[in-house]
């Protein structure tokens, strides 16, 4: 459970730097993805997901 709660803190982290640092590039992003049709930013967020699995897959594996 405590893992879930670091994760969860690195995401808010990530995000709020995100919000913080580049919130125009942030506008321009929306307005991009408002141009992508809905399958492939399912895609795109199904792609995200995967990479996300191993990446955690590979940090729990080397000792993390």
């Amino acid at each position: 459970m405590n893992d879930i709660w670091l994760a969860l803190g690195l995401v808010l982290v990530l995000e709020g730097l995100v919000f913080a640092l580049a919130p125009l590039r942030l506008e321009e992003l929306m307005k991009a993805l408002a141009g992508i049709s809905p399958e492939r930013r399912r895609v795109i967020g199904l792609v995200a997901v995967a990479l996300g699995v191993c990446v955690v897959a590979v940090a729990r594996r080397s000792g993390g």
